[in-house]
């Protein structure tokens, strides 16, 4: 009895078979974050001064919960972050620059040593924006001792700083630098959740 030959479609599926074998696990999907990525960019993530992003913030204190739409626009000696919504008193600008720090509203504009002092005199809240600038990018503040903690992939999941606590609930991929896309920011009674729809990082070539 004599053996019939191999069928060639056979023999071409466990040649396929074997490559995809050989050659490992397949690429992540684009969006996917893996291990060592954010140790990989740190020196980029720490050079990053330029930007511009849209978000939307929640505000929830003890006595109010409100919301409000910013947009950041971020440059070495310069920001300035555009509040558009009920908590910015209908439209609010605040703007930093060389030390100077000047907030924007329908009653007029205003003017104070630290952009602190003027938020907490003109909106009943503030956020500590020297930090915020890094805490945005998350990093922690440089000005002052910290705590850290990470996530399975090595990423930062909870910053405690300055009395914030920082949480990082979600990230994004914007011109190849992963940051962060919802950041929940807790300090006594004032929680503040800011969701980036738009991340524009420039990034030097």
């Amino acid at each position: 009895m004599s053996c019939r030959p191999f069928p060639r479609l056979l023999l071409t599926l466990l040649a396929l078979a074997l490559l995809a074998g050989c050659a490992g696990r397949a690429p992540l999907p684009d969006g996917e974050r893996a291990a060592g990525q954010w140790q990989a960019q740190a020196e980029r993530t720490e050079a990053l001064d330029t930007w511009v992003l849209a978000a939307r913030v929640g505000l929830r204190t003890s006595q109010d919960a409100t919301s409000a739409n910013l947009d950041w626009s971020q440059h070495p000696h310069y920001y300035r972050m555009l509040l558009s919504g009920p908590f910015g008193s209908g439209r609010s600008t605040l703007e930093g620059r060389e030390g100077r720090f000047s907030l924007t509203t329908s009653e007029g504009r205003f003017e104070a040593v630290t952009p602190e002092a003027l938020m907490e005199e003109q909106l009943g809240w503030s956020l500590p924006m020297g930090a915020l600038q890094d805490w945005v990018r998350g990093l922690p503040g440089e000005a002052t001792d910290y705590r850290l903690a990470e996530d399975d992939l090595g990423f930062p999941r909870r910053l405690e700083q300055d009395g914030w606590e920082i949480e990082y609930r979600d990230w994004t991929l914007a011109t190849d630098l992963w940051l962060p896309r919802r950041m929940i920011l807790t300090y006594a009674d004032l929680r503040v959740t800011l969701v980036v729809t738009d991340w524009r990082p420039v990034l030097d070539d």
